[in-house]
């Protein structure tokens, strides 16, 4: 029988060789799956221009349903979704300007150099005398979401690192 491929986008499997893999990656119902699964991650913005440039769906519009679902050309979204969509876009806008964190205001690799630089002035450098001390210091300096268990009672191994091991001497040649 040999081995099995299973794919998680389309929840099928079959005989894992190039042919079929190709075969299957390239086909219609692999690449529609695989879109409605990415679409799922689309900020509002995104999906409201999108669904603002195409027309809606008579069929939809008609009898509340359509043979295409979600793989259909034109919208099956209503005004009042529409509207909704458009507060959601605009709060997560807001959001984005309160942190101060836009893509399009930085280039590629500006956004982790703008998180290591808050972190580096939220973390002020510490002396810690004793290993208590250390754990006391290494759990201040994350902030966890209510419900989850307290850090202190991990092991070593799952701690988040301290602060300390990013401050790397400038002068370091890698590799």
């Amino acid at each position: 029988m040999g081995k099995r491929y299973f794919c998680d986008y389309c929840d099928r499997s079959f005989q894992d060789n190039l042919h079929n893999r190709k075969k299957h990656i390239n086909g219609v119902q692999h690449q529609r799956a695989r879109k409605a699964w990415f679409d799922l991650f689309r900020d509002a913005a995104t999906t409201l221009t999108e669904e603002q440039d195409k027309k809606v769906c008579r069929k939809f519009q008609q009898t509340g349903r359509c043979d295409f679902s979600n793989n259909c050309r034109f919208s099956h979204m209503s005004e009042e979704d529409l509207e909704r969509l458009k507060l959601q876009a605009e709060a997560e806008e807001r959001r984005a300007k309160e942190k101060g964190t836009s893509g399009k205001d930085y280039g590629i690799d500006a956004p982790i150099d703008l998180w290591l630089s808050k972190r580096k002035k939220q973390n002020k450098p510490v002396p810690i005398n004793s290993s208590s001390e250390r754990d006391e210091t290494e759990v201040s300096d994350f902030h966890l979401p209510p419900g989850l268990p307290d850090l202190q009672n991990l092991p070593p191994s799952l701690r988040p690192p301290s602060s300390r091991t990013w401050n790397f001497p400038s002068n370091i040649e890698w590799g």
